[in-house]
């Protein structure tokens, strides 16, 4: 199974790469046509822009771990091991009851944007919003599995304390 999810995880590095290196190409485009050739191009501001919203919600949803995540948890670098397995299991359950709660309107959004197209490229903006449905389908199951080894008595990461210099 282990190897199954590293090799899952290596493609959507690979997808991340991609959405990045179409970015870059985009931007070299832009300076070239700009102020090189000066006749700058319109598709390629909304092309970055398109791909940074994916290479966003895609390293989200796929390639960060929580750790990489910004963290308020004052208290929970303070609390003991058993509160801090309480504490992670009510922030784990919070977000999934979130995400699920707002789900469905934000899938009325997301297919409701299929009438609409983007000025430049005229891809159907349900498309370009669908990243944010998968983050959030994404981001259910993480904390849904945490939530499961959390009250299946599994392991909690120690608190990481920085000091100052």
């Amino acid at each position: 199974m282990h190897r199954i999810l590293a090799w899952l995880r290596a493609r959507a590095d690979n997808v991340a790469v991609g959405l990045l290196t179409v970015m870059f190409i985009s931007f070299i485009v832009q300076i070239l046509s700009r102020y090189v050739l000066n006749a700058p191009v319109d598709w390629t501001l909304e092309l970055c822009l398109t791909t940074w919203l994916w290479v966003v919600f895609w390293e989200a949803a796929f390639l960060l771990d929580d750790r990489d995540h910004i963290r308020f948890d004052l208290l929970y670098v303070m609390a003991g091991h058993r509160m801090r397995r309480t504490l992670a299991l009510l922030a784990a359950l919070a977000i999934v009851v979130a995400f699920l709660v707002s789900l469905p309107a934000t899938w009325g959004y997301i297919s409701f944007e299929k009438i609409r197209h983007s000025d430049t490229l005229h891809i159907r903006l349900d498309y370009v919003f669908s990243i944010y449905g998968i983050f959030m389908l994404a981001t259910i199951a993480r904390y849904g599995l945490r939530i499961w080894r959390l009250a299946r008595g599994g392991k909690i990461e120690a608190p990481v304390v920085e000091e100052a210099p």
